[in-house]
């Protein structure tokens, strides 16, 4: 049995699970676009690579960072943010033939609960995909063009909203005035269950107990309206109180992680954010 894994994109997520994959016995290839960060992987005990992805051709040693492994996770989303609007669809069709002739039997894509739009809804991995952003509609396109290959099988993987020790919304909406959807609930998950689900589907999906194309969607159990919650952390942080708009009607989803607690028999480490 393969224990090497590799991993696209070892950023804010990828690197500390690559950390955790190594305590696990795994043995790691991890790719960055930065030539300062090759040191810091290989310190670590991670082979790097140094590998771009575009949208008309990739480079770096692909072949050489996925030969050996029988798993790869796909982490780096979609650059749509402000004026840079990519192809990440392109760039994602350029890497399938090199992971088609290579020794992976599983992708894990890590993709976004953006994929359902912000109806207001309860949310189930059975819900209608219905993104309403540019990347939401793309990260839909790639789960489907990796799902629908032979070749391997796909895990999907949609996060909520990425937080961390270093990292909470509430640093970018404090002190901000006329913040929009006070009551709607939020979709967060600790960087710490990012990582402790990883583990858990890897260990399944070792065992053959994963079905092919799986999906979860991955957000903690834990739904207080947004002006709730960012006014605590604000004070938790001390920092300004951001302002939130009066109207009563807000809109939003509730993103439901049961099919990850009952399916993976996954624990929730970080509950309550």
């Amino acid at each position: 049995m393969m224990t090497q894994i590799s991993i696209l994109g070892c950023g804010w997520l990828g690197l500390p699970l690559a950390k955790a994959l190594l305590e696990n016995s795994f043995t790691v290839n991890g790719s960055t676009t930065s030539t300062d960060k090759l040191s810091v992987l290989n310190n670590m005990g991670i082979q790097a690579f140094q590998i771009e992805l575009s949208e008309a051709k990739i480079q770096g040693e692909v072949d050489s960072f996925l030969k050996n492994s029988a798993t790869l996770i796909i982490d780096i989303p979609p650059k749509l943010r402000g004026n840079s609007k990519e192809d990440f669809v392109a760039k994602i069709k350029n890497l399938i033939p090199f992971i088609e002739k290579s020794t992976v039997d599983n992708v894990l894509f890590i993709s976004s609960t953006s994929v359902y739009g912000e109806d207001n809804s309860f949310v189930t991995e059975e819900t209608k995909l219905n993104p309403d952003s540019e990347s939401g509609r793309q990260l839909v396109q790639v789960e489907q063009l990796l799902q629908d290959n032979p070749s391997f099988k796909t895990t999907i993987l949609r996060f909520g909203g990425l937080i961390g020790e270093d990292r909470n919304p509430i640093k970018f909406l404090a002190g901000r005035t006329n913040v929009e959807n006070p009551s709607a609930p939020i979709n967060l998950i600790h960087q710490e269950d990012c990582i402790g689900i990883i583990l858990e589907i890897l260990r399944q999906a070792q065992n053959d107990k994963l079905e092919r194309n799986e999906t979860f969607n991955a957000a903690a159990p834990f739904h207080p309206g947004r002006k709730d919650y960012y006014t605590q952390k604000a004070i938790e942080f001390n920092l300004p109180l951001p302002e939130f708009k009066g109207e009563i009607s807000s809109f939003g989803k509730t993103i439901s992680s049961s099919k990850i607690e009952k399916k993976l028999g996954y624990t929730f480490v970080k509950p309550n954010l």
